[in-house]
């Protein structure tokens, strides 16, 4: 048994830990460039604390998920300021952004230089701006992963600019921060905090950390995340949300995702649609059809045991076994009020180009089943309609 676990530098978690961040920022310097999303009012405590210390705070605000482009624009800005440290404090995609421009900011060049598969694909050699990672959502993880995802308009297609030192320094994991997030939101992001508890547990690259982690993140999540959606101020519940998005990003970082992320990319890079939505959509098929395809291949009995585990720890009931796992979360979706992707604009005709670009997926190399063409263009029909 081989395996290894990397990790933000530092993980804080707790109610309030907020009102600390100055003392962390402190510990690198006196000059902050902070990434939030477009509210201002969801970090203003957070800058009002800093700025208690007389630390000089540079804000920029983005919407929407990472781009490219988005990421070139800022990064000028960002090397002329030469800030002391990076704080990154929002959803997964604004965190992403700010892991991006941490990384960026200490090389020369332009972004596309660094990224694969549409660029010039050059290592890191120089080690980013010091980070700090708040999410203001539960859902991603991205506070304890290495890469940024970014979307380039051009090439309609999400890549990942990732290496260890992109690991946030620290990670301030604070639930009071997620209290207002919209229902709509909540929703996508706690699905795909699920996600990311399943596809590592059933990866062929789990091991006795990772499983451990997943299996007190599914806990967590199967018995607050309708709770969280119905209430938003239920502080337990949104406790709870942010262990599983936590304990999410730890297991992905450690382990490997599978089908549903492996679609997520091509998917998500070609519709404008929230990555939650997408992995919300597709999990309880893409669950459905790795449970058929894995029950009668006696090598994979150990993938269905763990199936079965989960479905134990999502239905609460010692008897429920592996078939009843796509069921609760097709129940779940409908609770959480998830549609079909058609909403966002995915027709049929547009299958084959995506099932071509999942295929190579780094994520759908972690699946415990390869899927082949049919099954996984079955996936995505019937991910379409509601």
């Amino acid at each position: 048994m081989d395996f290894g676990f990397a990790t933000a530098g530092r993980i804080i978690f707790g109610l309030y830990s907020y009102t600390k961040i100055a003392d962390y920022v402190s510990e690198f310097g006196d000059s902050v460039f902070m990434v939030s999303g477009g509210s201002y009012s969801r970090v203003e405590p957070l800058v009002t604390e800093l700025q208690k210390r007389s630390i000089k705070v540079t804000r920029t605000g983005v919407q929407g998920e990472p781009t490219v482009e988005l990421i070139e624009d800022i990064l000028t800005q960002l090397r002329d300021l030469k800030p002391d440290v990076v704080l990154g404090a929002g959803g997964g995609s604004v965190i992403d952004t700010g892991k991006a421009l941490a990384a960026l900011a200490t090389h020369p060049g332009r972004v596309l230089d660094y990224l694969e598969v549409i660029g010039g694909g050059k290592k890191l050699q120089h080690a980013p701006l010091p980070y700090i990672a708040i999410p203001t959502t539960a859902g991603t993880g991205s506070e304890v992963t290495k890469n940024a995802v970014l979307k380039s308009q051009k090439h309609k297609v999400k890549v990942s600019l990732r290496h260890n030192w992109m690991i946030p320094d620290i990670a301030l994991v604070d639930p009071v921060l997620t209290l207002t997030v919209p229902k709509n939101v909540t929703a996508s992001t706690g699905m795909d905090a699920l996600t990311q508890l399943i596809e590592p547990y059933v990866s062929h690259k789990a091991n006795p950390l990772t499983d451990g982690i997943c299996k007190e993140g599914l806990l967590r999540a199967a018995g607050s995340l309708r709770n969280v959606y119905l209430n938003g101020d239920d502080l337990q519940a949104r406790e709870d949300m942010c262990v599983a998005s936590l304990f999410g990003g730890l297991a992905l970082a450690n382990s490997k995702l599978g089908a549903v992320h492996g679609f997520a990319g091509p998917v998500g890079g070609y519709l404008d649609a929230p990555h939650g939505m997408i992995c919300a959509r597709l999990l309880p098929l893409v669950t459905r059809m790795n449970i058929e395809a894995v029950k009668n291949d006696p090598s994979l009995k150990e993938v269905m045991l763990r199936y079965d585990d989960i479905a134990e720890i999502l239905t609460g009931d010692s008897h429920a076994r592996a078939a009843d796992v796509p069921d609760w979360l097709h129940d779940l979706t409908n609770d959480l009020q998830i549609g079909g992707l058609a909403e966002f604009g995915l027709q049929k005709n547009d299958i084959p180009k995506l099932v071509k670009q999942s295929q190579k997926s780094s994520s759908m190399q972690g699946n415990p089943v390869k899927l082949n063409e049919t099954q996984l263009t079955e996936i995505l029909t019937q991910a379409i309609e509601s």
